[in-house]
């Protein structure tokens, strides 16, 4: 009972930790990116990577954790995979209206399902499945606002969706598969991420939005923001391995439906943006139906628990 509860404060602890850095580097981000008009999302993207693999690096070094070899070649085309995903959900964004990217973004838990099923031959009941559904229609509500369809974008949203699905899934089971623990795993991959997005960044960000990363002129003010935004995208790069190790990718992909709904909601308290009752309403479907889906997987947990299949929750 005490490795039980040990499993779940630490589970709490990672959840809480990914929702807290996530909402901080939206809301840093989008002070950067919007109101001192810094939009190399991409580039930075590449800077968080590199300060993350830096930190990881010096804290290897003061014995903070044991660095664990992975094969070469499997950490490699995991690493590139991620960052190639970054770069296809950046462009779906900039190809694509703002409520089309939004769709983007829902259909990565019903597809991640698909491939979980498939492939892992893992099983969803239909109270979850449900529980899910809400969550999309309320996310959906409260954040959809147009759909513009092209097909350039559509091509790139499939392969953002495809990219990222694949990539949460080999998160979770590189860690399990070879008992590698999140802080291991992202130590080996980073470096990787880092230089297809540190590459390819310039020349996303430049085709997006007709400037050069290279030629902007850096003020105090956003070089100090850029280096917030990389000393939080520490924590968020940290807890997103930690959240899917601990879970599963469905859950990382709920929680990360629940941060929007709180940036909506910073949003509105802190920034003052527009806030109608569709928001309202599609922030308490979608809370609603994560309450059911946290439910629904704590009570399969324990029948499975019961029946001696699963010795630890995984939900």
């Amino acid at each position: 009972m005490g490795e039980m509860s040990n499993f779940q404060l630490g589970v709490i602890g990672a959840l809480f930790l990914s929702v807290a850095s996530s909402v901080s580097i939206v809301i840093c981000n989008k002070a950067l990116m919007s109101n001192l008009g810094f939009p190399f999302a991409t580039t930075l993207t590449s800077w968080h990577l590199m300060v993350t693999f830096c930190t990881l690096h010096a804290a290897q070094r003061l014995n903070l954790f044991v660095s664990k070899s992975v094969d070469l070649k499997t950490v490699m085309l995991f690493g590139i995979l991620n960052g190639i995903s970054i770069g296809f959900l950046n462009l779906s964004l900039g190809f694509n209206s703002i409520g089309f990217y939004q769709m983007t973004k829902l259909a990565i838990i019903p597809f991640t399902v698909l491939l979980e099923t498939i492939f892992l031959k893992k099983q969803f009941s239909s109270k979850i499945k449900f529980a899910l559904f809400l969550l999309l229609v309320g996310v959906g509500i409260a954040s959809i606002t147009d759909l513009q369809l092209n097909f350039v974008g559509t091509i790139l949203s499939l392969l953002a969706i495809i990219t990222t699905c694949v990539g949460q899934i080999l998160t979770n089971t590189i860690q399990k598969k070879l008992n590698v623990s999140s802080t291991q795993l992202l130590y080996q991959s980073a470096p990787f991420q880092a230089a297809i997005l540190f590459v390819s960044g310039p020349v996303v960000d430049q085709m997006l939005t007709k400037q050069n990363v290279f030629a902007y002129k850096y003020s105090p003010v956003v070089l100090a923001f850029i280096i917030l935004s990389c000393l939080i995208a520490v924590s968020v790069n940290f807890s997103t391995f930690l959240v899917i190790g601990k879970t599963s990718p469905v859950t990382y992909q709920v929680l990360g439906h629940l941060k929007t709904c709180l940036v909506l909601g910073f949003g509105y308290t802190l920034l003052h943006d527009p806030f109608t009752g569709r928001n309202i309403l599609g922030i308490l479907i979608a809370v609603f139906g994560m309450g059911l889906y946290s439910y629904f997987c704590t009570e399969d947990n324990k029948k499975k628990q019961l029946a001696g299949d699963l010795p630890l929750a995984s939900q």
